[in-house]
């Protein structure tokens, strides 16, 4: 079945094919992919996640598979959450969000989070088929690491022992909230929701 990632990150769609290739769909480009510009207005992630899934599958004519994920850090009530990509303002400011994040818990000794994910999956036949996941861990208080984007360089994941921006592609998808989502959505296919 043909699929689109419904994601204008780039590095966000990369790491979502990464996991998808191996599971029987056929993903359309990126250079092939009409994109959408949608507003994440949702006050859930699901909500998010789903709106994203079925304005790209419009627009393009095939299954579309959209998630929205964000930082929860322990100390901030659950924020930056569903602000994680704007939390300083800009849609995207990777280096704005960290500094902002690294300035809230100045001082502060709880620094326990977590990642989560909602995976919204649109089939050909309009069908919805949603899948979780979250990750534990906690934020440092400086940035260590290259890989990887958004808050990568402060989450130092449990599962790890490290942060995520010093895992390399495999490993973090093995364990990241998105990769967990990912891999029972594949286990709710195999369950019975047939996409051949």
């Amino acid at each position: 079945m043909k699929l689109v990632i419904a994601s204008n990150n780039a590095k966000k769609r990369q790491e979502i094919a990464a996991i998808l290739k191996s599971q029987g769909f056929t993903l359309v480009p990126v250079d092939e992919t009409i994109a959408v510009e949608v507003v994440e207005d949702g006050d859930t992630f699901a909500a998010n996640a789903e709106k994203k899934a079925r304005a790209f599958a419009t627009a393009n004519g095939c299954a579309a598979v959209a998630d929205d994920s964000g930082l929860c850090v322990d100390a901030l009530d659950g924020a930056p959450g569903l602000y994680s990509a704007r939390f300083a303002g800009d849609h995207g400011d990777d280096a704005a969000n960290n500094a902002l994040l690294l300035q809230k818990l100045q001082g502060v000794s709880d620094r326990q989070a977590h990642f989560c994910c909602h995976i919204a999956l649109i089939l050909d036949d309009g069908r919805l088929v949603t899948a979780d996941g979250q990750v534990a861990g906690k934020i440092l208080d400086q940035m260590d690491g290259t890989e990887g984007f958004g808050y990568d360089p402060l989450f130092y994941c449990d599962d790890l022992d490290k942060t995520f921006a010093r895992a390399d592609h495999r490993e973090k998808a093995r364990v990241s909230h998105r990769g967990r989502a990912l891999q029972q959505l594949q286990q709710q296919l195999k369950r019975g929701v047939s996409h051949d």
